[in-house]
């Protein structure tokens, strides 16, 4: 999808390495501010995304700030591979701009302008403080003893773990286990929450995700994190967290989804596969890989041919006696030991 053709009444023109004009590119500016702040969720960053818009456009009207503001939302979405995170908080600041441009506002479009842009900036730093809100509440969840399986890194689980552990260093009395479920597709994100959790003193157990099953029965609650809330209840998050959430449901666990408000979704999936974004997930294949990797070759090389496997039978062995069904209902008494009758009253 191409970028849509802005006129120049809404955009200040710049000029590239050619020398040609061209607007600003929202998709550009997204990324540069999850670049800038690792802190920064998704839709925080399409909102502060949208606020820059605002602020270069040139748009005079109403209909034409909404206009532009629908538009280069559309587009930030189709330029993103999984956008149900970064359109809840699109589809949020559309709402609160709908609610805020009123044809009844008083004072000129420029003062009204003004008046929006500053609340959204009010609006994202409210909604980088709810994060703070939710760790203050949700640390009491975690108990003394306890032990809270967790996994993906969810900035909203990092802080609520944070929190419960500097209250046990400032005198409380909350000493607590985490076991975190790696992940190998982004071990480096996987290190640094370990990493984080044990610098503050928390005692860490690393497992793979074939060993939830195994360490559930040790588990006391589970927290996880989310990239999107929809309307029928359900989460949107990292691969993984369904298996966790069946697993936990079966052993009788807590299962506890830590989540700001302002990823809530206008979206109402019949299912993990109605989402609308292709996992690439399960591919089905009827050639094997042509390159075996050194681990996958020395395997092979273990494996017998056919004319070897006769070598490891011996014919001069003699096969076992068949069981008769006499052999099979066989009570007798074949050695009896004397038994002191004290000594087993004693």
């Amino acid at each position: 999808m191409r970028s849509p053709n802005l006129s120049s009444k809404f955009f200040p023109q710049s000029l590239d390495a050619r020398g040609l004009t061209h607007p600003p590119s929202i998709v550009e500016t997204y990324h540069r501010l999850l670049n800038e702040d690792p802190d920064l969720t998704m839709p925080v960053a399409a909102i502060e995304a949208l606020i820059e818009l605002l602020v270069q456009s040139r748009a005079v009207t109403v209909y034409e700030t909404l206009d532009l503001v629908k538009t280069q939302s559309d587009y930030l979405k189709s330029r993103i591979p999984n956008s149900i995170s970064l359109s809840a908080g699109t589809d949020l600041f559309q709402r609160y701009m709908i609610s805020s441009l009123k044809p009844s506002s008083t004072g000129n479009f420029e003062t009204v302008r003004q008046h929006l842009l500053s609340n959204g900036r009010l609006f994202v730093s409210r909604a980088k403080a709810g994060r703070e809100r939710i760790a203050a509440y949700g640390r009491h969840f975690v108990r003394d003893g306890s032990v809270v399986l967790t996994h993906g890194g969810s900035r909203v689980v990092g802080a609520l773990l944070g929190q419960a552990a500097e209250a046990s260093k400032s005198g409380g009395n909350v000493r607590f286990k985490v076991i975190y479920v790696m992940n190998d597709a982004r071990s480096l994100e996987s290190r640094a929450v370990v990493s984080a959790l044990r610098a503050k003193g928390v005692p860490v157990a690393t497992i793979s995700e074939g060993a939830v099953g195994y360490a559930m029965g040790k588990v006391n609650l589970v927290i996880v994190g989310a990239e999107g809330v929809v309307e029928n209840g359900g989460i949107i998050s990292r691969l993984g967290t369904y298996q966790i959430a069946l697993l936990a449901k079966a052993a009788g666990k807590p299962f506890y989804v830590a989540a700001e408000s302002h990823k809530f979704v206008r979206l109402y999936p019949l299912g993990q596969y109605d989402l609308g974004i292709d996992q690439e997930i399960i591919e089905f294949k009827t050639e094997d890989e042509k390159d075996l990797s050194p681990e996958e070759k020395k395997f092979a090389e273990r494996i017998p041919k056919i004319e070897e496997k006769h070598g490891y039978f011996d014919a001069g062995i003699g096969m076992p006696k068949p069981n008769t069904s006499v052999d099979a209902v066989d009570f007798t008494v074949r050695h009896c030991a004397s038994i002191d009758v004290r000594t087993m009253l004693i």
